[in-house]
C-alpha cells in the first residue's frame, strides 16, 4: 500500500497582542464601494489560435453582428471561420469616485477554444453593471503572461495563455455617485465584526474630536458626527483615518484544509493538559504469479497461479505529555515529535478538540 505524505503548514497568523492600527486599516467608509462590471467582445488578430467557428458558433455570429454594424453586409449563409478571432468575456472594476473619462484596467478570458490571446487586439466593447447600464467601454492589446509552443506533436506551455489583461484599456463613460454619508453622519462599518473593537474605536474617536462625536450601532456599525461642508468632511475623514486604535485580541483558531493537508494555527492557540501517543498500522499486499508445468506426455495444462504475501507492520507509538498552557511552539514541537502527517494531524486535532484539551476553534474546509 503506497502512503502519501502530504505538506503541512503551520503558521504564525496572528499575534494575540495585537499591536495599534490605523483606523483606516480596520474600518470601510460606508457607500465607499467598487463596483463590478462584465462585458462581451471579440479579440481580432491572433496568429491562427482562434475559436473554432465549429465548436464555438457564438464567435461567428458576434463577428457577423459586428460586420453588419460597421457596414459590411455579410451574405446570408455566408460561413466565417476565421482562427485569428477569438471571443471573450470583459471583467473590470469600477473603483469609488471614479470619474468620466478616467481609465481602468480590463480582463479578457477566452469562452471559447482559442488556444491564446497572445497579440490580440480587443475590439471596442461595453462594460456593463448589475443595473445592464453601460458604465465604461473597453478597448486595447491584449497583454498575456504566458508563452507557448507546439511541434510535431509535443507542446510546452508557461502559465496561463487564454486570460490576458489590458491595462488601462477601459475609459469609464458613466459616475456611480458616492454620498460621503447621508446627513450630519457618516458610517464606519468594521472589516471583522467585533463589540470590543467597536467600543475601541468609538473611545478614540470621542477621544480626538471631543464627546459624543461617535458611538457605535452594534458590534460592526460605528456612526460619526462629520462636517456638511464636503471639504471640511473630507479632512475631516482624513484626521480621523489615521487614528491609532488598539483592536481585540484575535480567537485562538487552527483552520484544516482537508483537500490539501494544510493546518493553520495562530498564535493565541493554546493547549490543557493532556497526553497524546499516536502510532501507524501499515499494511502491505504482494502477489507473485507462479507456473505451473506439468510433466512431459503426462497430458496436463500449463497453469499460472496467483501467491498473495500480507504483512502488517505495527511501529511502537509514542505518548507525548503537554503541559498546561502550552503556546504554539510547544504544540508544533510536540506534533512533530509524533511523527505524524497531515492527515494524522488533523485527526489527532479533532480527537484533542473533542478532549476539551485544545482551547482554539477548530475550522475544516
Amino acid at each position: 500500500m503506497k502512503r502519501w505524505m502530504f505538506v503541512v503548514l503551520l503558521a504564525l497568523a496572528v499575534s494575540p497582542a495585537m499591536a495599534a492600527q490605523r483606523l483606516k486599516d480596520l474600518t470601510n467608509v460606508g457607500g465607499v464601494r467598487p463596483n463590478q462590471l462584465i462585458g462581451y467582445g471579440l479579440v481580432v488578430g491572433l496568429d491562427g489560435s482562434g475559436d473554432k467557428v465549429t465548436s464555438s458558433p457564438f464567435t461567428g455570429q458576434a463577428l457577423s453582428n459586428m460586420l453588419n454594424q460597421l457596414g459590411v453586409q455579410v451574405p446570408p449563409g455566408t460561413k466565417l471561420d476565421p482562427k485569428n478571432v477569438a471571443a471573450v468575456t470583459l471583467t473590470a472594476t469600477l473603483p469609488p469616485f471614479a470619474r468620466q473619462g478616467q481609465a481602468i484596467d480590463v480582463t479578457a478570458s477566452s469562452i471559447g477554444d482559442a488556444k491564446s490571446l497572445r497579440g490580440g487586439t480587443l475590439l471596442l466593447s461595453p462594460l456593463k453593471g448589475a443595473d445592464g447600464q453601460i458604465y465604461a467601454m473597453a478597448q486595447g492589446n491584449v497583454v498575456v503572461g504566458g508563452a507557448g509552443a507546439s511541434a510535431g506533436g509535443s507542446s510546452a506551455q508557461i502559465n496561463q495563455l487564454s486570460v490576458g489583461r489590458i491595462p488601462s484599456g477601459a475609459t469609464v463613460e458613466r459616475e456611480v455617485p458616492t454620498a460621503l454619508g447621508s446627513g450630519e453622519f457618516v458610517n464606519l462599518e468594521l472589516r471583522e465584526s467585533d463589540f470590543t473593537t467597536a467600543n475601541r474605536v468609538v473611545q478614540a474617536i470621542n477621544k480626538s474630536f471631543g464627546q459624543g462625536t461617535a458611538r457605535a450601532v452594534d458590534g460592526r456599525l460605528i456612526e460619526v458626527r462629520a462636517p456638511f461642508d464636503p471639504d471640511q468632511r473630507v479632512q475631516f475623514l482624513a484626521k480621523m483615518e489615521n487614528i491609532a486604535v488598539d483592536p481585540a485580541d484575535v480567537s485562538p483558531t487552527v483552520i484544516i484544509n482537508a483537500r490539501t493537508g494544510s493546518i493553520v494555527m495562530n498564535q493565541a492557540v493554546t493547549l490543557a493538559p493532556c497526553a497524546v501517543s499516536h502510532g501507524n498500522l501499515t499494511v502491505t499486499v504482494s502477489n507473485t504469479p507462479q507456473v505451473s508445468q506439468p510433466n512431459p506426455l503426462s497430458g496436463g495444462k500449463t497453469t499460472v497461479t496467483n501467491q498473495a504475501d500480507i504483512s502488517i507492520n505495527t511501529p511502537g507509538s509514542k505518548l507525548i505529555s503537554l503541559p498546561n498552557g502550552a503556546n504554539l511552539s510547544r504544540v508544533v514541537a510536540a506534533l512533530n515529535a509524533l511523527g505524524a502527517n497531515a492527515q494524522d494531524l488533523i485527526s489527532i486535532l479533532q480527537a484533542m478538540k473533542s478532549a476539551g484539551a485544545l482551547k482554539a476553534d477548530l475550522q475544516i474546509i
